[in-house]
């Protein structure tokens, strides 16, 4: 449970981390008002500083269930009942996407808007004259040259798929007990291992699985990659 937890949360956050990052890039270098893009980066930016202590104390201010907002204004005003949030496991991998999304989005988005920055305005320059239009430069000039980025930076994030995010799983769910079916992960458990019986030898048991088989799939993937596109591997 726990390493299909890990890996399951993992891909969705590269996943659609991914594509966030790159909507976001994409879209503020289209602003044609280069202080209105910087302003724009930087509300998206801002969760990054957020420690998730302050996270916490926030969907924690959202969802309790006497006082949180969604309990007392939102579900009320759509006709429904109050939600135990902190009891219920089905509602996390939902919420727990969102939080992370919202606060690492912008961060990502800043690697991926220097690679935007640095493709060779020629190429836009002569699609205009082509007659291409906003999306179609995004579609045949933007993302193919990103391709080899995205495979890169993905790549690298396998060789840390059996590694979590330890302040969003421990901290954001206040390490509830009645959550762990769909927020524990290896780290977690770790820590709550090392907590009650003050076992060493497991914690580095675990460091040892993690490693070993993030680089197993960074082997792997990177093998798929040479396969298909042999210019993107990494070797």
């Amino acid at each position: 449970m726990i390493t299909r937890n890990t890996l399951l949360y993992n891909f969705a956050f590269m996943i659609i981390g991914t594509i966030l990052a790159v909507f976001f890039a994409i879209i503020i270098n289209e602003v044609a008002n280069k202080k209105l893009a910087k302003v724009y980066q930087n509300i998206i930016f801002l969760p990054y500083f957020i420690s998730y202590v302050g996270i916490a104390s926030c969907v924690y201010a959202f969802l309790n269930y006497d006082s949180g907002l969604v309990n007392r204004t939102i579900l009320p005003m759509l006709g429904l009942q109050p939600v135990d949030w902190y009891s219920q496991p089905k509602y996390w991998p939902l919420i727990l996407t969102v939080v992370c999304q919202w606060k690492w989005a912008g961060y990502n988005s800043v690697m991926y808007l220097a690679a935007v920055s640095g493709i060779d305005q020629t190429y836009y320059e002569a699609a205009i004259v082509d007659g291409a239009n906003h999306w179609q430069r995004i579609r045949y000039i933007t993302l193919p040259m990103l391709k080899p980025f995205i495979i890169i930076l993905n790549l690298l994030a396998l060789g840390r798929i059996f590694y979590s995010d330890f302040g969003l799983f421990f901290q954001t769910t206040m390490n509830s007990g009645m959550l762990y079916p769909s927020t524990m992960v290896i780290d977690t458990y770790v820590y709550n291992a090392m907590a009650t019986t003050g076992d060493f030898g497991m914690s580095a048991a675990a460091g040892l699985y993690q490693a070993l088989v993030g680089f197993v799939l960074v082997l792997s993937a990177n093998l798929l990659v040479r396969k298909m596109s042999p210019e993107n591997a990494i070797f």
